[in-house]
């Protein structure tokens, strides 16, 4: 049996970008993945199918912790002695207050190999995205990271005097202590009129800080209704974040938004919006599949020397092309003479990945003005067109009209997802989703399906955003009020025209 080893990862304070690579390869390599409740899930993602995934939420008294903490060590200690590989997936770094050391030392007594993985503390990444830096050369050369709140019976309570006279001070998880650790520091000295800052959910796309003094800061923060988690920020440093505060400027934080594109192509419009400060909660409405059996297609990549053009309508498209042309033995010299025209830029850039120039690329991007632009050029000439199976016959249609011979084939399918991810389904019903993306007539009619009986009621009055004319269509079709349309039909333009919208509300 191979030796096990647990590998103790360090997740970061929320953001799922501030993990390590070094994190990330752990968890790729993990055969069991155990995350504390305030780990980002979307870290899971890293994880191979196979792993499994273990909730390690601690909640109740200290002592019922303390047992919950045991049962983490005795399940990490049984699977490592199994010969598994083990990742511990804890919030911010392990050794800063993440009882890291308590468990390397649990796991070093029971004679378990591991390692440690330093990750990213709260107590630094949340007050710089809180625009407050712990340090500035001229202002303080120091800083203090303190516990919000002490374990029972610790042999070094905290020397308040001592903290009082600190430059600069982090407390992590002390909100339901926030008062009581405010009042300690001004009868420890501390002035009454010292700046302090609370940050709820730091580097998280529903970050919000409230700034006051130790005098004011308590009653400010229950006025706001804070809930955990959140850190406190005490001393002149605090006046930074007026002129640097950056990350709750962004366009769209706080803004919940659903992505209803297939899985294998939300990836970069996902990160587009959480780059722009939105929450964006990936809801595949179709799942896009190779096609098995595809005769037609195999012919098409068999004689691909005769085609002088060959039309791409997606990027997941040009995926399959390629990865079908190389499991036949071909690769892009097969193409021969062929010039390469692609519906937008996101599907050139696909074609750019094979090494590719693609020679035609309409200004407008749907399937009517790829058409027109390509009408001049197609007369008499063997035209391509792999693309999905049942896709619109506008342009298979206008490129015969214009003189080609078209070969039309069906290259995957997109069929309709099972059901809407769970978190999606239960903030619509809050009616806390904000924005509902779609980029293609089939997300809307799959999404309008997935939500049944009274659909429109069901996404509690979020605003509808659609790609483009013949997305926002079908929406109306359907009956959908559609309050966003992109000018530049891309995921791009969708973004900013939903930066635009939210900004003239307010």
């Amino acid at each position: 049996m191979k030796a096990g080893i647990v590998y103790l990862v360090g997740a970061g304070p929320g953001d799922p970008g501030l993990l390590t690579i070094r994190g990330r390869e752990c968890i790729a390599r993990a055969d069991v993945v155990i995350h504390d409740y305030l780990v980002d899930p979307r870290l899971l993602r890293f994880a191979e199918r196979h792993a499994e995934i273990v909730s390690s939420g601690k909640s109740g008294d200290a002592s019922h912790r303390d047992q919950q903490q045991q049962a983490i060590d005795q399940r990490m200690i049984a699977a490592a002695r199994a010969g598994k590989v083990v990742v511990h997936l804890k919030g911010g770094d392990p050794f800063v207050f993440g009882r890291g050391g308590e468990e390397a030392q649990a796991l070093a007594e029971a004679g378990i190999r591991f390692e440690v993985v330093p990750g990213v503390s709260s107590a630094i990444a949340v007050p710089a995205y809180a625009g407050i830096p712990v340090t500035e050369r001229g202002l303080n050369s120091s800083f203090t990271v303190v516990t919000g709140h002490e374990a029972p019976g610790t042999r070094h309570p905290l020397d308040w005097p001592a903290l009082a006279r600190m430059e600069t001070l982090v407390f992590l998880m002390g909100l339901r202590s926030l008062r009581e650790v405010l009042l300690r520091l001004t009868e420890a000295g501390k002035p009454e009129e010292s700046p302090a800052a609370c940050i709820r959910s730091g580097t998280r796309p529903d970050q919000q800080t409230v700034v006051g003094t130790i005098g004011d800061l308590a009653d400010r923060v229950e006025r706001a209704g804070f809930t955990p988690p959140a850190v406190l920020v005490v001393g002149d440093i605090v006046r930074r974040r007026e002129s640097l505060q950056w990350y709750e400027r962004r366009p769209l934080l706080g803004r919940r938004i659903v992505v209803t594109r297939a899985a294998e192509q939300a990836d970069e419009f996902v990160d587009r919006l959480e780059r722009l400060g939105a929450e964006a909660l990936a809801a595949p409405t179709i799942e896009l599949d190779p096609l098995d059996r595809a005769e037609a297609f195999d012919r098409a990549l068999e004689s691909l020397e005769r085609f002088d053009w060959i039309v791409f309508t997606s990027a997941y498209g040009v995926e399959v092309f390629f990865e079908r042309l190389a499991n036949s033995g071909g690769d892009s010299r097969r193409l021969g003479r062929a010039r390469l025209a692609a519906i937008g830029p996101a599907t050139a850039q696909a074609l750019s990945r094979h090494g590719l120039r693609t020679d035609w690329v309409p200004g407008e991007f749907r399937a009517e003005a790829l058409a027109d632009g390509l009408a001049p050029h197609v007369g008499g000439k063997r035209v391509l067109l792999p693309r999905a199976e049942g896709a619109r016959d506008v342009l298979p249609t206008s490129l015969a009209r214009a003189g080609a011979e078209v070969v039309d084939v069906a290259t995957y399918r997109a069929k309709p997802a099972g059901a809407l991810p769970e978190r999606v389904r239960d903030l619509l019903e809050r009616g806390s989703i904000d924005a509902i993306t779609f980029t293609s007539s089939s997300t809307v009619r799959h999404f309008h399906a997935l939500l049944g009986d009274g659909a429109i009621r069901k996404t509690g009055g979020a605003t509808i955003a659609c790609i483009g004319p013949i997305t926002a269509e079908t929406a109306r079709a359907l009956g959908w009020r559609v309050d966003v349309q992109a000018r530049e039909y891309t995921t791009e333009g969708l973004a900013e025209a939903l930066i635009d919208y939210f900004a003239s509300r307010g």
